[in-house]
C-alpha cells in the first residue's frame, strides 16, 4: 500500500474580507477572467506535483480559502476528477468544501454535491445578528440556519464553524448560542476562539482602543463552556478546536495535517508538506493569483519556495501539530529535538497535570489544552 496523501486547494476569492481574517484572500468582484485562468493553473500544478509524489493513496481533498463555494462548480468537478486520475483514491475519498451561508451560495450546494463534494464546512461563525455585524459577515442568523438546513440535505457530512471570545460575550450567552447551533444537525463543530491577528482590521481597531477582546479569565471560562456544551451533546474534542460526534465524523483531511502525513498544496498561497528523497519538504505557492498563474505556466508548479526541513525543524512541526490532537504524538517522532518520556521538562509538565503520564506518546491533558501555547513553548525551547 502506498503512503496516504491529502490534497489542499486554495481558492482565494471572497465576496467580502472579514476584519479578523489574515488568510491569503482577494475581493471576488471583477475577476472572472483571472479566476478561469487560475482554475486551469491549479490543474496544471496538480499534474506537476504528481511527478514529484509519484503514485500515492489519496485520502482527502479540501477546497479552502477564501470562499471556494464562490467558484464555478464545474471547475471543482474537473479538479476532483483530475485528482482521482493522478492519485489512487482510498475508498470513499473525503472531499470538503468551505462555504459561507449566503443565499447565492446555498442555492449552489446541489451543484457542488454533484461535482463530488461529500462534506461541507459551513462558516456560520455566530447565530447572533449583532455579533455577525461585528465580525463583518455578509449574512444574518436566519440565513445561517437556512443554509445549514439546505447543506444537511445536500451533503452526507456537515461541519460548522463558530467564533467565540467575541467582545462583550458572556459564558451564559455563548452556552445558549452554541446549544442552538448544535440543533442544526452538524456531525462536526469547529469552535474557534477569536484571535487578533497582526495587520487585520481588528488589530488596528484594538490598537485604537475601539475594540476590547475578553480578558484571559473570561476567555478561559468561554473555552470551558465550549467543552462542557459539546461534551454533553456527545461531541468529542479530538483536537483543540475540533469536535466530532464519533470517530467517523472527524475531519480526515485535517488529521493528515495533525498526524504529520503528506499533503499537496495547490492554489495561491497554499502550503504543502511532502517527504521527498527521505526529507520532509515544505512547499509554498506564490500568494498573488497572477504570479501563481505565471509561475505554473513557466515551470509547471506554482511554488514560491521549496525547502527541505532539517530533522529538528520537522520534529518541531510534529510537536506543534501533534499536541493539538487527543492522541498526541509518538516520542519517536520527537527524538531529533531530544524529547522523551524521561525529559526533565516533560516530567515537570506531567507533574503539573498539563501532560499525560504516557511512556509512548506526548499528550496534553484537558488542563494542558487550556494553556497549550504555554506547554508547547516550554517543550520547544
Amino acid at each position: 500500500m502506498t503512503a496516504p496523501l491529502g490534497l489542499y486547494i486554495h481558492w482565494p476569492y471572497c465576496a467580502k474580507i472579514c476584519p479578523y481574517c489574515d488568510f491569503n484572500v482577494y475581493r471576488d468582484r471583477g475577476r472572472a477572467g483571472e479566476q478561469a485562468a487560475l482554475a486551469a493553473a491549479i490543474a496544471d500544478d496538480l499534474k506537476a506535483q504528481r511527478e514529484l509524489t509519484g503514485g500515492r493513496e489519496l485520502v482527502s481533498i479540501f477546497f479552502g480559502g477564501g470562499t471556494p463555494s464562490l467558484m464555478d462548480p464545474a471547475w471543482a468537478a474537473e479538479l476532483i476528477a483530475l485528482a482521482r486520475r493522478l492519485w489512487t483514491p482510498s475508498g470513499e475519498v473525503e472531499i470538503t468544501l468551505e462555504a459561507n451561508p449566503t443565499d447565492a451560495e446555498s442555492q449552489r450546494f446541489a451543484a457542488f454535491a454533484q461535482a463530488g463534494v461529500n462534506r461541507l464546512s459551513l462558516g456560520l461563525q455566530a447565530l447572533d445578528d449583532e455579533a455577525l455585524r461585528l465580525l463583518g459577515r455578509n449574512h444574518d442568523a436566519r440565513s445561517a440556519k437556512t443554509a445549514a438546513a439546505e447543506a444537511a440535505k445536500a451533503f452526507p457530512r456537515l461541519s460548522i464553524d463558530m467564533i467565540y471570545a467575541r467582545p462583550g460575550q458572556t459564558p451564559a450567552a455563548w452556552r445558549e448560542e452554541l446549544t442552538a447551533a448544535l440543533d442544526l444537525g452538524a456531525e462536526h463543530v469547529s469552535p474557534y476562539q477569536l484571535t487578533i491577528e497582526s495587520g487585520t482590521a481588528f488589530d488596528r481597531a484594538v490598537r485604537r482602543g475601539q475594540l476590547l477582546p475578553p480578558g484571559e479569565e473570561t476567555a478561559a471560562e468561554l473555552f470551558e463552556t465550549t467543552q462542557d456544551v459539546l461534551e454533553a451533546a456527545g461531541f468529542e474534542a479530538y483536537e483543540v478546536s475540533n469536535h466530532a460526534r464519533g470517530e467517523a465524523a472527524r475531519s480526515r483531511h485535517n488529521l493528515v495535517y495533525w498526524r504529520g502525513l503528506d499533503y499537496v498544496g495547490a492554489g495561491p498561497g497554499a502550503h504543502g508538506r511532502l517527504v521527498l528523497e527521505g526529507r520532509r519538504t515544505a512547499t509554498y505557492a506564490h500568494p498573488r493569483p497572477a504570479d501563481y498563474v505565471a509561475k505554473v505556466a513557466a515551470s509547471g508548479a506554482g511554488f514560491a519556495s521549496f525547502e527541505a526541513l532539517s530533522a529538528e525543524e520537522a520534529a518541531e512541526e510534529r510537536l506543534l501539530s501533534g499536541l493539538r490532537i487527543m492522541e498526541g504524538v509518538d516520542f519517536g517522532e520527537l527524538s531529533a529535538i531530544g524529547l522523551s518520556a524521561d525529559h526533565p521538562e516533560v516530567r515537570r509538565l506531567v507533574a503539573a497535570g498539563l501532560l499525560a503520564d504516557d511512556p509512548q506518546r506526548l499528550r496534553a491533558t484537558g488542563a494542558g489544552r487550556l494553556v497549550l501555547d504555554h506547554v508547547t513553548s516550554r517543550l520547544a525551547t
